[in-house]
């Protein structure tokens, strides 16, 4: 699984800059996250920013005020470059009924096409691009709203819900009372495979009355069969628990909010979690080891070329940037 958080988004803009046109008069996002990518972009280039139908409808999205030497009167009369942009291409269909749509309206600018993220397959569509990304992958900004949640374990509180402060954390009353009046957090817009949480049993129909309140859709709810919360923290059963359904689950990844606990995870699964709090990809310590057992390989002088040949291969097919050592 390829990870990428918004601040990677950010890094891949800031990548991308030196590639676009100087000439670019205008930036316009393709809805829905192309528009944080053309607002990072557009305030990079200081350039005005607008969406798909408010550049046919020449209608800019509402920005604060500039320096008076910096506004434009009317940026559409006196445009002549527009850069599109969008967050990631896999396929290519949301690009090319962007550029239909475009043509259809027989606009008069010169257009250039940018996109974040490209697949191995997909790097020729754009014109320019910020870095390939092979699948399957997965961005911080759209996580609750993937397929993947499918085939995914998903904890409950830090993750859907906030976290119950110290003082609700009685196992009693206040601690009903949280679990019925939790703020939602991260709530899923598509059905998840099973969620996995360290609540307690007794509190099952609760928590199946929250979730139905606020509209989460899943097949498996996983709670933990023991008497009270002295016994849950006696017997630290928070990741046993979890990595017992993760494993049972067969799923794809774990979603986690506490960063301790996703490593535990990642380790005693051997499968990736994603770790919410820190949006970090997070991998056990057997899968992270094997990039650098075989780099080790290629020690000597005359085989460093090959060295780095590997590094960088196993870079790609594992993300170390995100890998994080157990």
């Amino acid at each position: 699984m390829n990870f990428r958080s918004i601040a990677d988004l950010n890094g891949a803009v800031l990548s991308m800059l030196p590639k676009i046109p100087r000439d670019v008069d205008l930036v316009a996002g393709i809805p829905r996250s192309g528009l944080l990518v053309g607002s990072m972009v557009a305030l990079q280039l200081n350039r005005p920013l607008t969406d798909l139908a408010g550049l046919i409808e020449r209608r800019l999205l509402q920005s604060g005020a500039r320096r008076a030497e910096d506004r434009v009167v009317d940026p559409f009369a006196d445009a002549k470059h527009v850069l599109v942009v969008d967050d990631s291409v896999r396929s290519g269909s949301a690009l090319r009924e962007a550029q239909e749509t475009i043509a259809a309206a027989d606009l008069p600018w010169k257009f250039t096409y940018a996109v974040a993220y490209v697949t191995p397959e997909s790097r020729e569509l754009p014109d320019i691009f910020a870095e390939e990304v092979p699948l399957p992958r997965m961005f911080g900004w759209n996580v609750m709203h993937h397929a993947w949640l499918g085939k995914s374990c998903v904890d409950i509180d830090g993750v859907l819900c906030r976290d119950p402060l110290p003082e609700e954390n009685d196992d009693g009353p206040r601690y009903e009372e949280f679990l019925r009046t939790a703020e939602p957090l991260f709530l899923p817009t598509v059905p998840v495979g099973w969620l996995a949480t360290a609540r307690l049993e007794k509190y099952r129909a609760l928590t199946e009355d929250w979730l139905a309140r606020h509209g989460v859709e899943y097949e498996h709810l996983a709670m933990l069969d023991l008497p009270d919360a002295a016994t849950r923290r006696a017997t630290g059963a928070h990741v046993p628990h979890k990595v017992e359904a993760y494993l049972e689950s067969r799923s794809m990844l774990f979603i986690e909010s506490d960063p301790h606990q996703a490593t535990a995870i990642a380790e005693s699964s051997g499968r990736p979690v994603l770790c919410m709090a820190t949006q970090e990809l997070v991998y056990p310590r057997s899968i992270a080891g094997n990039a650098a057992a075989v780099a080790r390989k290629f020690a000597s002088p005359w085989k460093r070329m090959a060295r780095g040949a590997a590094e960088r291969v196993f870079d790609r097919l594992l993300d170390r940037r995100r890998v994080r050592s157990t």
